[in-house]
């Protein structure tokens, strides 16, 4: 109630506009002085035929229609207003002398928003007036915020996806580069600090593309502009590519990475490239968290009609109270080497996962470690 006051209280009335429609002359300008003098703009017509071109000219928020007219009935005019794209829109307030359910029922039926049985009181009509026309504005309210709340998210996407293309490139260059250049050098051939630096640089530059290539990712599956390529690929010669990639991460880490197939061949039907950024986001993940010295293990098992492909670190392990939030919180965590995780990588683990007919989950215990994975659908035979 509250509300409805607060909005009726900041209306313009001003702004606008009641059609009035009756076929006796002293009617319509009793009507037309009540609503002028409540500062709305007034316009009328004298039979229902009148209406529906007013209506239609005129544009009014709210149209006053009398019932019985002598060319057609108030309810005649109103189903053809509503069948119109034009003025369907537009609510009306039956006047009518008719008290009889039947009639009223009937008047809903055909678009009635509210009836005044004449002779009509001052103030009552006052208030059904003003009650239809916040309605009104509180749908243009609506109407204009989900405009802008679709062009802000608009925008975003764009930005997002700007920043991911433009960026993802010379990142690409750059990690290249460093990539080689710390696996061909040493601390004996640039000294501890430069070797260091350099160390620190390329970690960073891994962890910046990736969060890229997620960004972007991620941004095409939010607007619908990425779709599941089905394919039938064998889980064993998809994995040790993967964690391929990892090996020399891992090993500066000095954490061990290892794949242990499966004992049995496992084909799945999903998209293989969502398949490989879910497993590269979850070892990635693991190497953040796992301390120097311990050890990781990618693996994957026959479970019903799925394949779960799972890589379990032995590392700092997460919080039982974080459990249930961690595929969609986003918050910032860091790594035991200091690196820095937005949480994008397992929200978008989670999306890819479902949108290929799985699920990931998490199993943790804190100081201990943690196994992540995702069930992938099998190929049917």
């Amino acid at each position: 109630m509250e509300l409805g006051d607060s909005l009726e209280s900041k209306i313009n009335r001003s702004d606008y506009k009641i059609l009035i429609v009756d076929d006796v002359v002293s009617n319509v300008l009793l009507l037309k002085i009540l609503l002028t003098n409540e500062k709305f703009q007034v316009c009328t017509a004298n039979c229902g035929n009148a209406c529906i071109e007013v209506a239609k000219r005129e544009h009014p928020d709210l149209i006053l229609l009398d019932v019985m007219m002598p060319d057609i009935s108030g309810f005649d005019t109103a189903v053809i207003l509503k069948k119109d794209p034009e003025t369907l829109d537009i609510p009306i307030i039956f006047l009518t002398a008719l008290n009889n359910p039947s009639d009223l029922v009937h008047g809903f039926q055909v678009g009635a928003n509210d009836f005044l049985t004449k002779p009509f009181n001052k103030d009552e009509l006052v208030m059904r007036v003003v009650q239809q026309i916040s309605l009104v504005a509180a749908k243009r309210i609506i109407v204009r915020q989900n405009e802008e709340l679709r062009r802000t998210i608009s925008n975003r996407d764009k930005m997002y996806s700007v920043i991911a293309h433009d960026l993802r490139s010379p990142m690409a260059s750059i990690r290249m580069v460093l990539n080689l250049a710390v696996s061909v050098i040493s601390p004996e051939t640039v000294g501890p600090e430069i070797f260091e630096l350099l160390d620190k640089a390329n970690r960073e530059t891994e962890e910046a593309h990736d969060l890229l290539d997620n960004l972007l990712k991620w941004t095409k599956s939010q607007t619908g502009r990425l779709n599941v390529v089905y394919q039938d690929f064998d889980l064993d010669e998809v994995i040790p590519g993967v964690v391929d990639i990892f090996m020399m991460i891992a090993e500066m880490k000095k954490i061990k990475l290892s794949y242990i197939p499966a004992d049995e061949k496992l084909m799945v039907h999903a998209d293989n490239d969502m398949i490989k950024t879910v497993i590269r986001n979850f070892i990635s993940n693991a190497i953040k968290f796992t301390p120097e010295g311990k050890s990781i293990d990618v693996y994957c098992k026959h479970e019903g009609d799925f394949a779960r492909i799972c890589v379990q670190d032995h590392g700092v392990g997460i919080a039982p109270e974080r459990i249930d939030s961690i595929f969609h919180k986003g918050e910032t965590t860091y790594g035991t080497g200091g690196e820095e995780g937005s949480g994008l990588g397992l929200q978008l683990c989670q999306d890819f996962a479902r949108k290929n007919g799985g699920d990931a989950m998490v199993e943790s215990v804190l100081g201990e470690g943690s196994t992540f994975s995702f069930t992938v659908p099998l190929k049917k035979d």
